[in-house]
């Protein structure tokens, strides 16, 4: 089920992209994406959402080469991923946020790992500071930037490791699924991090979440199943479709369904109402 969506100038495009994992020796590879077509416009936050096994985290380790395609190809700012002599150049541009930050932190003091992809790529001294402080600002952790990382709460490890990827400015950050082992402060804490980046334009923002309230303020809505795009389109668009998202395993924000049930008893409530105070605005016109 396609909504209307108009891609202008791609960052990333999947040509015919398939993807298989091998289970065993001598079982057939099971396929997890499956001649995937889509582009990702420059500067925008796109969200993906798929029940587990719909191929969503596979598509996210395609888009900076952590996996390559066994079949079409994918390009980042019209490089493929399949160059190993671009390989480098790729990362530079897609940077990833994973779901556990502790696979990420690889010092022992908070400066010293946001500082470690910098130095990695050559850059001078006094450049890698300005990155450091920069992205230490930017996710509101400068003050901890003598800490070691092993102490922190889990959302505050989860911000050095945005920090840790925001030093190498790039051109989009993949977040996959960044929130799912964090409390919910900090989920909130992560969450308001990507909004401020999709604000500031200076990246574009790939959100691999389970979470439906993390996307309603997304300029797009990738809904995958069976390693296919089952939807696309704005989240207004998507999240009408309330049945067709249950019959995938995935649920609606929770205005959404709240509007829904009431329309299920007789209301005639419009479901695009995603947030919190347009919900609330549209009961109140219609029992007014």
């Amino acid at each position: 089920m396609k909504t209307d969506y108009t891609p202008a100038e791609s960052i990333i495009k999947t040509e015919n992209l398939t993807y298989a994992y091998r289970t065993g020796q001598d079982e057939l590879p099971k396929i997890v994406l499956q001649g995937l077509n889509l582009e990702i416009e420059r500067g925008t936050f796109v969200a993906v959402l798929g029940h587990n096994g719909s191929g969503k985290t596979t598509l996210a380790k395609h888009l900076n080469a952590i996996l390559l395609p066994m079949g079409g190809r994918v390009l980042v700012d019209g490089l493929d991923t399949a160059d190993e002599r671009l390989l480098l150049e790729i990362r530079k541009r897609v940077g990833m946020v994973f779901q556990n930050p502790d696979n990420q932190i690889v010092a022992n003091v908070v400066e010293e790992d946001v500082a470690f992809a910098p130095e990695n790529l050559g850059y001078p001294p006094e450049e890698i500071r300005r990155r450091v402080d920069e992205a230490l600002k930017t996710v509101g952790m400068y003050e901890y930037r003598e800490h070691a990382p092993h102490l922190l709460s889990g959302g505050q490890k989860q911000r050095i490791a945005i920090a840790g990827v925001l030093a190498m400015n790039p051109s989009c950050i993949v977040f996959d699924e960044p929130t799912a082992m964090l409390d919910p402060m900090g989920r909130e804490s992560v969450v308001k991090i990507i909004r401020e980046l999709r604000a500031s334009g200076r990246v574009t923002v790939v959100l691999i979440t389970h979470h439906m309230e993390e996307t309603i303020d997304a300029d797009r809505v990738i809904v995958m199943s069976e390693g296919r795009v089952l939807m696309d389109g704005p989240p207004r668009q998507v999240f009408q479709n309330v049945e067709a998202l249950r019959e995938t395993g995935l649920d609606v924000p929770e205005t959404v369904n709240l509007l829904y049930e009431l329309n299920n008893s007789g209301f005639s409530l419009r479901l695009d109402a995603l947030s919190v105070e347009e919900c609330a605005q549209e009961i109140y016109n219609a029992l007014k």
